[in-house]
């Protein structure tokens, strides 16, 4: 199991994470899951996933991590079976864990209800990743300097409810990354600079 220490020159303000007593509940009628955002030197991992029939996030760019299963016994054991399964990087042995971010739910009714717990690693520079699942069609490193470019900011325009919403998101080499993964990534950016 990868250590929940932080070292001394690390993101600051991460919460450390005690098991699965720290596991947000699910909503109701809804589950939990868990994310992965992994650091390596100064870059961050993202994924697209794939355009799959029946996936709300169908075709988005997003953290590698999913849902729970009952076997996993945490959220933390979630995130690193989602994110081997993903893309073939096994933070049990190759990742250390930093902490984890706040809990955070989907804004629209119009998704399923779901409780995400987001955690934090380091990998060494030697760690790659492929996508090894259906459910992923591309991976990228990207430098986490982009958090902070202004020019990277941008806005993403998503019809709900039979309107267009403007939400906040960050153009990362002319892919969008907004909604969930964009809120993630702005909670670590804060904590960063806190």
């Amino acid at each position: 199991m990868p250590s929940s220490s932080s070292p001394p020159h690390g993101p600051a303000h991460l919460r450390p994470y005690g098991g699965p007593a720290d596991d947000p509940a699910p909503p109701d009628e809804g589950w939990s899951a868990a994310v992965a955002l992994i650091l390596r030197a100064e870059d961050f991992l993202l994924i697209r996933r794939a355009h799959l029939e029946g996936d709300p996030w169908s075709g988005q760019m997003a953290l590698p991590g999913g849902r729970r299963d009952l076997a996993d016994g945490s959220l933390l054991r979630t995130a690193i079976r989602e994110t081997r399964e993903e893309v073939g990087i096994d933070l049990g042995e190759e990742g250390r864990l930093m902490g984890c971010l706040s809990p955070l739910a989907p804004q629209s009714r119009e998704l399923p209800p779901v409780s995400i717990l987001p955690f934090v690693f380091r990998v060494t520079p030697r760690v790659t990743a492929r996508p090894r699942s259906q459910e992923v069609a591309e991976t990228l490193w990207v430098p986490l300097d982009i958090l902070h470019q202004p020019d990277a900011r941008a806005v993403h325009h998503h019809p709900m409810a039979g309107i267009r919403i403007a939400f906040p998101a960050l153009d990362v080499d002319g892919r969008t990354v907004w909604g969930l993964t964009h809120r993630i990534l702005e909670d670590f950016r804060r904590r960063m600079d806190g």
